[in-house]
């Protein structure tokens, strides 16, 4: 393991500050509303938010699961807010976002994981803001493709699930979740939609090869993915599986090149990226090269 106090420059970001910052987590706050930003502590918040873009987090701020390596509060989560789809529309509109991220907690509590709360928010934003395009960063539902299908009914620009990492280390970090059903969730998103853009992600630095990153982003490949985001990842507290080592930038770029090479349409690959980074972009270039 690594001396994790010593972080590397190409990690050093400048505190979140300026107008758009402030304003945006004024209504945030204000609509009682949660992002991943804030929860999972996302080190590209001042950047992201200061262009005056967000990435919602649904269903609450309590997730059902305890990932060794997140952030977002485990527990038995509150009430299912059913008026959340509206207020989060409402603040996509006041914002007038051209690209909206919405992600969630597990739901493991609920029978359809939350699907119709992500089918609701996905239907009012476009009603509301139809020049508004929509990404969607979803659990695997325990399986549930109903579920999965009532939201990929509702025609989301972007659908995004994320492997995380690799085979052999996914049961040690995400205990409750399964690596060959994250990759059936992204296959049947296709399968459903065949036009739609599918994306995913995962983090480096938990004691991967490269061997084995390149056999996760094959896996990916296999069943169609469009974008990939890889990042480092960072351990939120001492009570989070500990990180194996720093990843440079150069290497960084050498996973970005491979990624290409396999057939990834758009690759995000750094030290600060994460899911819904440049998520706008990511979903214009791959519309570019489906053209």
């Amino acid at each position: 393991m690594v001396a994790e106090r010593n972080i590397p420059e190409w990690l050093k970001v400048k505190m979140p500050s300026g107008n758009n910052f402030k304003y945006i987590d004024s209504i945030i706050s204000k609509e009682n509303l949660n992002t991943v930003c804030k929860e999972a502590r996302c080190p590209n918040i001042g950047e992201c938010w200061n262009q005056k873009t967000a990435t919602f987090m649904i269903l609450g701020d309590t997730c059902t699961r305890a990932c060794t390596y997140c952030a977002v509060t485990s527990g038995q989560p509150n009430q299912l807010d059913l008026a959340e789809p509206i207020r989060l529309s409402n603040t996509v509109n006041r914002l007038s976002l051209e690209y909206a991220v919405i992600t969630s907690v597990n739901r493991d509590d609920l029978s359809d994981g939350g699907a119709r709360i992500f089918s609701q928010c996905i239907k009012l934003i476009k009603k509301n803001s139809p020049s508004c395009k929509v990404e969607v960063l979803t659990p695997d539902f325990q399986g549930n493709f109903d579920a999965l299908k009532s939201i990929i009914d509702e025609k989301p620009d972007t659908f995004n699930h994320n492997i995380e990492t690799v085979k052999r280390i996914f049961p040690k970090i995400r205990a409750r979740g399964n690596y060959q059903l994250s990759i059936s969730i992204l296959e049947k998103a296709k399968q459903l939609d065949k036009n739609l853009i599918t994306k995913s992600g995962m983090m480096v630095g938990l004691g991967e090869t490269l061997d084995e990153i390149i056999e996760t982003l094959k896996d990916l490949r296999s069943v169609k993915c469009d974008l990939l985001t890889i990042g480092q990842y960072l351990r939120p507290s001492k009570k989070h599986v500990a990180m194996s080592r720093w990843y440079t930038p150069s290497e960084f770029e050498k996973i970005q090149s491979i990624g290409y090479d396999l057939g990834f349409k758009h690759v995000a690959s750094g030290p600060l990226v994460r899911s819904s980074y440049h998520a706008k972009e990511q979903h214009k270039s791959a519309k570019l090269n489906l053209i």
